[in-house]
Order: structure tokens, then C-alpha cells, then sequence
């Protein structure tokens, strides 16, 4: 076994492998960008280099030796699927934890890989791979034609739902290869793209396969992905519900025999479409030669440590078990938190973490701490939590009680979505596909916040200006008290979109608050560090808090006061200012000013955490004013162009 290893990477699967190398008694060294400088893995690490970014791959190597690194682990993004990073460590003496750099380009390039599972047996959906220009239209369209729609458009060189495109309508093809193209170079320097056939109510499942480097290949089992959003996993669980016991073998045997066919070795994924309809037909959809972010639900029902067996096999140990040694006890459920306002389109958010609060009992994977920056330059995605039980409605119920733990203070995350996602009856019962989310997203996103955010709000704010000490001047108490009438204290407070008048009469520890037009509610509060104390219609309640922020019951919100108390809950800014829906950098400005533009016309493509957001005009008018060019970095809110209807000056 290695003495010390080199993780090269970041954010919560640095400080998951790390965990792993502490326990096996491992030293650990980080690397980190300026960045990343005070960030939760270079605290967790025996030691730390700074090093220019994540993909430079001399300033790894050059850490690796300068640190007495025996082994480098790539995790997963950035290097972890790089076959000249794996040559480039072999040559340097340096054991790259991962597969052979030849399976790595094996099953990295989608349409070689399909050619080549196709080869050994494995059943893949039907496509074609595309290399040419998009104002090629009738090579295009014959090539999509010759596929079928709907069709699914997928960069050869990665994945992660990167650069993927759903195309139902042949007339919405060629701006979809454009979109595509694009955001393939930018992500993995390639834009080739493959396309291929949509199976219909699909659901993602994968298979865990492990091999060493004695011709061992074996399958742990599968994990359901299907619950996705714009490609993206946002919730896992295993096993399947949809499996039965023949099936999961099939696949599992086919999995292993993909992962052989190309002499693999370490632990990787091979990834399958099934249709709802008929799960017991699957197709290959790609091979990830890397641990997968959803590798905790796996190690639950297993009771292996995947991290520990890439260390072991890439040490060159042989597997001491086989096949029939491995079974799945119980349900593991894994749920992806976000930097991002689903209530905004799913736009990536950032700021800097005031307060946090993880749940006990269940598994989180998080790089987070208080204090913790989360900007634009990195992948949105903060946390996990995993939640194991004996079956699949207690693993479920796990997580949604841990999920209404998790608060994170200071930035707008996915939690309240998680939770609404898995109160889904479809989800309960285990009637998932692909296509769910999106289906449901108006039922599950909502921009509203509950009303006893702002009563909260209101308390402690007062509670902040009820003065301290033995002797208190009457005068200083915030009671509203005048003479001849009962007094009061009115706020108008805002969080997103929604905005209430409240009132309180009284002092924090005996009042009654009016929100809006609504009744008088005796209650009560009691602050103590960072927890509120809220007595409230009936109801305790505790708050996580921290400046603006209050966070309750998987929901974290920032309440702000309105210093105009006279303005009205209609009020709205004029049109014309379109705005950055997230703090990134333009890649694309598709108007010039003076145009005429319909409503829904594209005006600008802004990029943030790997995300892609074409930013529309609001009205049928004219671009007056054009105030960002391609490249240049927006803040949230931003003003990037001033569209007003063609009959304003």
C-alpha cells in the first residue's frame, strides 16, 4: 500500500477520498488554486500545494514529486477521465489510480466506445456520430433523419449532461447542434457529437463494476439515476426498483463484460437506458472510467469502501471475493445539494457561507465549513447526503428528515426542492423516468415564502434592538409605545419575489404579530447565538440564523426590510433592463444595438459553474442599449442590454 497519495482535485470528493486515506493510515496532500486557499480539503490535508489550476497537468506532477507522492487520485472531473494524465503519471513514476490509459481512451471517446461494447455483445441504442458544421443543414438533417426523433444530441468527449441537447422538432435541429458544438469545446476541448435515438419514458440505470489487474471483473449491483434535470442527477438510490433478479445479473454481466472488453481495471460505471416500459430490454449508453458521484449509495448497501479497493487494486492486490460473495443489504437514497435558485430557472448562485447545518445520522459528502466562498468558477454542487435503510420507504424518509436538517446560511441552494422531489407520489412509489422533473417542475418549484419566515424575521430584529444590561431607559425599548394608545413596530420585509407587512406589538418574549392583513397571533422568541426560538400559532419552532438569513425545516431564506414602509406588494421595476440571471461570463451576444427583436429572441449567452443560460428579450421592440460583449464577466442581476417596445424613446 502507498505511503502518502496526491488528490487532484477539489470540493466534497477531495475531502470524501481524503477521509479514506486518513483511516487507512495514508498521508494525504492537497492541491488548490488561489481560490481555493482557506477551502475545507486544504484544511483536511497532512499537506497542501498551491498550484495554478486543476487541469494543469505539470503543476500536479510537479506537487506529486516535490511532496513524496507515491499515487495520485484523481477523483472525478477535471483530470479523473484524462488518458495523457495517466501516461504523463506512469512516466513520471507516479501511479495513477485509475484505469489503463488505454481503456480511459477507450471509453472515453462515446462512438469508439459504443463500437467497441457493441463488439463483445453489449446491446447499444441505435446512432450515428456527427463531425461536421451546422450551416451544413442537409448533412444534418440526414443524419438526424437517418436516427429517428426524437433524438439526443451528446458530446463524444464527456458527460456530466454537458453540451446534451433534446431535439422532438427537425426544425429546432440546427440551433440545437450550434448550442451543443459550442458548449462541448468549451467543456471538453472537443465538439464532435453523437447522435442518437430517445428511447422513450427512459430510465438511467448504471451498473458499479471493480477489476483488478488479475482478471477479476465483477458488479456490485446497480444504482437508479433517473431523477435528472437538464441531464443532470439529482437524486440516486439502490438498488432499483424496476430490476428484478434476472435482469440485474443480464446487466450486471454485460457491464462486467464491457469493462473487460477493454482490459479495464480499478472502479467504474457502465451506464444504461431502459425503457419503463420494457425494463428488461437496456442499452449501453457509456462507460465513466472514474468513481462516480453517486458512489455512496453503492458503498451503503455493499458495505464496501470504494475508495479503499481503487487504493488496494491500484497497489496491484488481487480481489479476495467473488461475484457470488456480493450482496445488497437494504436501501441507500443519495441527494445532490446545489448552489442554485430553483425558483430562478435553476440559475448557479454563490456567496460566502454564514452558517451551516448538516444532519446527524445519515452520510453527508460536503466540502463546506463556515466561512466557505462559493463562487462561479467551479461546479455548483455543494453536498450529499445519503441516507441508508432496511428498505426503500425508510431510506426515502431518512433523507427527507436529514434534508430538513441541512441548512446552509449566506447563498440559495436546492434543498426545499429536494424535499419537494421526493414527497412526489411517483417517487414514492418508485414510478420514476427521466423526463419527471421536468414534467412536475411547476409543482415542485415555487418561488413563495412561507409566511412565518417574515414573522421570525421581524422578532429578530427586534430581539437585535431590545438594549442589554440591568438599567434600561425606557425610551431605548422598541415597544412602539406612545401615549393614550397601544403602540407597535411595522416592517416591510422582502425575500425574493414575496414581500409582508408585519407588526408586533409588544417585546420579543410577549407580543402579538399581524402579517399583512391577517389577524393578531400571540407569540413569542428567544434568541441564543446563532438559533431563534420562535413560539408562533401554536408551534415551536427553531431557526438557524445569521445577519439576514434564517434557515427552518430544509428551507434557507434571506429576509431583507424594505426602508419604504408606504410601497405597494404590486410594485414591479419598468421594463426594458434584461439582467444576468447569475453571476458568470458572457459567452455569446447574439444582437447588435438598434435591432429589432421579437419576444423570446436570444440577446446574450451567459456561462456560470459549467451551466450555459441564453438570456431572451422580454417584449417584441428594440436593443436601446447594448452593455456587455463576449468575455466579459456579469455579476448577478447585472444589466447586460435595455430592450423597450419599438414605440418608446
Amino acid at each position: 500500500m502507498f505511503d502518502a497519495v496526491l488528490v487532484a482535485n477539489r470540493g466534497e470528493i477531495a475531502v470524501r477520498v481524503m477521509r479514506t486515506l486518513r483511516e487507512t493510515g495514508i498521508r494525504s496532500i492537497a492541491v488548490y488554486t488561489a481560490a481555493d486557499a482557506d477551502a475545507r480539503h486544504v484544511h483536511d490535508a497532512d499537506t497542501a500545494v498551491r498550484i495554478s489550476n486543476y487541469l494543469s497537468i505539470t503543476d500536479i506532477l510537479e506537487a506529486a514529486l516535490e511532496t513524496g507522492a507515491q499515487a495520485v487520485h484523481p477523483g472525478y472531473g477535471f483530470l479523473s477521465e484524462n488518458a495523457r494524465f495517466a501516461r504523463a503519471c506512469a512516466d513520471a513514476g507516479v501511479v495513477f489510480i485509475g484505469p489503463p490509459a488505454e481503456a480511459i481512451e477507450a471509453m472515453g471517446d462515446k462512438i469508439h466506445a459504443k463500437a467497441t461494447v457493441s463488439a463483445a455483445g453489449v446491446p447499444v441504442v441505435p446512432g450515428l456520430s456527427w463531425e461536421g458544421r451546422t450551416d451544413d443543414p442537409t448533412g444534418i438533417s440526414a443524419a438526424a433523419a437517418e436516427v429517428g426523433y426524437p433524438l439526443l444530441l451528446k458530446p463524444s468527449a464527456g458527460g456530466g449532461g454537458k453540451g446534451m441537447r433534446l431535439v422532438t422538432d427537425p426544425a429546432d435541429l440546427s440551433a440545437a447542434v450550434e448550442s451543443a458544438q459550442r458548449e462541448a469545446k468549451s467543456a471538453f476541448g472537443d465538439d464532435r457529437l453523437l447522435l442518437e435515438r430517445f428511447v422513450t419514458t427512459p430510465r438511467h440505470i448504471e451498473i458499479q463494476v471493480l477489476a483488478d489487474a488479475h482478471g477479476t471483473v465483477l458488479h456490485l449491483g446497480e444504482r437508479e439515476c433517473s431523477l435528472q434535470r437538464r441531464h443532470q442527477k439529482i437524486i440516486e438510490e439502490a438498488p432499483s426498483v424496476l430490476l428484478d433478479a434476472a435482469t440485474r445479473e443480464r446487466m450486471g454481466a454485460a457491464a462486467a463484460e464491457a469493462a473487460r472488453s477493454v482490459g479495464y481495471t480499478g472502479a467504474g460505471t457502465v451506464e444504461f437506458i431502459v425503457s419503463a416500459k420494457a425494463p428488461d430490454e437496456f442499452f449501453f449508453m457509456e462507460m465513466n472510467t472514474r468513481l462516480q458521484v453517486e458512489h455512496p449509495v453503492t458503498e451503503l448497501v455493499t458495505g464496501l469502501d470504494l475508495v479503499d479497493w481503487q487504493l488496494r487494486v491500484a497497489a496491484g492486490e488481487p480481489l479476495p471475493f467473488a461475484q457470488e460473495d456480493i450482496r445488497l443489504n437494504g436501501h441507500a437514497v443519495e441527494a445532490r445539494v446545489y448552489a442554485e435558485d430553483p425558483a430562478r430557472g435553476f440559475v448557479p448562485t454563490g456567496g460566502t457561507v454564514l452558517e451551516l447545518g448538516e444532519p446527524a445520522g445519515v452520510r453527508v459528502d460536503s466540502w463546506l465549513r463556515p466561512g466557505a466562498v462559493v463562487g462561479s468558477d467551479y461546479d455548483p454542487m455543494l453536498a450529499k447526503v445519503i441516507a441508508w435503510g432496511p428498505d426503500r420507504a425508510a431510506a426515502l424518509h431518512r433523507l427527507d428528515r436529514a434534508l430538513a436538517g441541512t441548512a446552509v446560511l449566506g447563498l440559495t441552494t436546492n434543498v426545499s426542492f429536494l424535499r419537494a422531489l421526493l414527497a412526489d407520489p411517483d417517487v414514492q412509489s418508485g414510478q420514476l423516468d427521466t423526463e419527471l422533473v421536468e414534467r412536475r417542475l411547476d409543482e415542485l418549484v415555487s418561488g413563495e415564502v412561507p409566511s412565518e419566515f417574515f414573522v421570525a424575521a421581524a422578532l429578530d430584529r427586534l430581539i437585535g434592538l431590545v438594549p442589554e444590561g440591568g438599567v434600561v431607559d425606557p425610551w431605548e425599548v422598541p415597544s412602539g409605545w406612545r401615549l393614550g394608545a397601544v403602540g407597535g413596530v411595522t416592517m416591510r420585509l422582502k425575500a425574493g419575489d414575496t414581500e409582508a407587512l408585519v407588526r408586533v406589538e409588544g417585546l420579543p418574549d410577549a407580543a402579538s404579530v399581524t402579517v399583512d392583513d391577517g389577524a393578531p397571533v400571540p407569540v413569542s422568541a428567544q434568541r441564543q447565538g446563532n438559533r431563534l426560538d420562535v413560539h408562533y400559532d401554536g408551534e415551536f419552532r427553531r431557526y438557524l440564523r445569521s445577519g439576514d438569513w434564517l434557515a427552518r425545516d430544509g428551507h434557507a431564506v434571506a429576509v431583507r426590510e424594505r426602508p419604504n414602509l408606504l410601497a405597494s406588494h404590486g410594485e414591479t421595476t419598468e421594463g426594458g433592463p434584461v439582467v444576468s440571471p447569475m453571476p458568470g461570463t458572457v459567452l455569446v451576444v447574439k444582437v447588435s444595438p438598434g435591432e429589432v427583436v421579437a419576444a423570446g429572441t436570444p440577446l446574450a449567452v451567459v456561462e456560470a459553474m459549467k451551466m450555459e443560460h441564453t438570456v431572451v428579450a422580454p417584449v417584441d421592440g428594440v436593443v436601446r442599449e447594448l452593455r456587455v460583449q463576449a468575455g466579459q464577466q456579469v455579476a448577478l442581476d447585472e444589466t447586460l442590454a435595455v430592450v423597450t417596445p419599438e414605440a418608446e424613446k
